[in-house]
């Protein structure tokens, strides 16, 4: 299966750490432009600017949203952010809504955190993994 991994960049970490078991497991990954850079830098703040920039300088929103259509899946690590279990963004809540709109299937790594717009994450039927990435099929 081919799956696009998302969610924020302060977890980057986190999302090598699923690309390399996803892969374990006979997945085809595709991870968020400049991960590996955003893993070595020392501060949220510092991946949020980069980030920021990266977004608009490389069109990465349109460029992610060709990389979800042309997958089988999501998976959204949504770690701790903000004192906020399964914390899930604005930018990764719209890749979860490209996702939807083209029938993918959509894996959060964790629970649905609960934020405003916890109603509609629940809507899109994510399938939660809690940590156990084997049972993605």
């Amino acid at each position: 299966m081919k799956i696009v991994i998302c969610g924020s960049m302060t977890a980057s970490k986190e999302m090598i750490e699923a690309e390399k078991k996803l892969q374990e497991l006979g997945h085809e990954v595709v991870l968020p432009e400049f991960t590996y850079i955003y893993a070595n830098m020392d501060t949220a703040d510092e991946m949020h600017a980069a980030s920021a920039r990266n977004k608009v300088e490389y069109d990465l929103i349109r460029g992610y949203f060709e990389k979800i259509k042309d997958s089988d899946a999501i998976l959204v690590v949504n770690i701790e952010k903000n004192n906020i279990k399964g914390y899930i963004g604005g930018n990764t809540f719209l890749e979860m809504g490209f996702a939807l709109i083209l029938n993918k299937l959509i894996y959060l790594s964790n629970e649905i955190p609960n934020l405003n717009y916890r109603d509609e994450i629940a809507a899109m039927n994510p399938i939660v993994l809690n940590g156990d990435f084997a049972r993605i099929k």
